[in-house]
């Protein structure tokens, strides 16, 4: 069965950090191109970052120089460490894992940036 399992998210004063996870089971999540994307309500799903199988990561500019996606193919895990939070990064955050032929989806962590 396949599934993503994310955790790690919660409430964080601005300027604070968090790390994400993101555990995949029933594939090998090193195959796929992993990401991270996050939804307020009334807006779209947005990318976040993504890292291919190759290991090449591609950010939004609104989390560049704060937010690092990384991998680690042993626990088929992907993780997105969050820094210098700020409250527009309010929003549920999704792990998605996709190829041409798939696109599978977490069911979401919410992050909260409030003093």
């Amino acid at each position: 069965q396949v599934q993503l399992v994310e955790s790690g998210g919660g409430l964080v004063q601005p300027g604070g950090s968090l790390r994400l996870s993101c555990a995949a089971s029933g594939f090998i999540l090193s195959r796929s191109t992993g990401g991270w994307y996050r939804q307020v309500p009334g807006k779209e799903r947005e990318l976040v970052a993504d890292i291919t199988s190759g290991g090449i990561t591609n950010y939004a500019d609104f989390v560049k120089g704060r937010f690092t996606i990384s991998r680690d193919n042993a626990k088929n895990t992907v993780f997105l460490q969050m820094n210098n939070l700020k409250p527009e990064d309010t929003a549920v955050y999704y792990c998605n894992a996709k190829k041409p032929y798939y696109s599978y989806w977490g069911q979401g962590t919410q992050v909260t940036v409030s003093s």
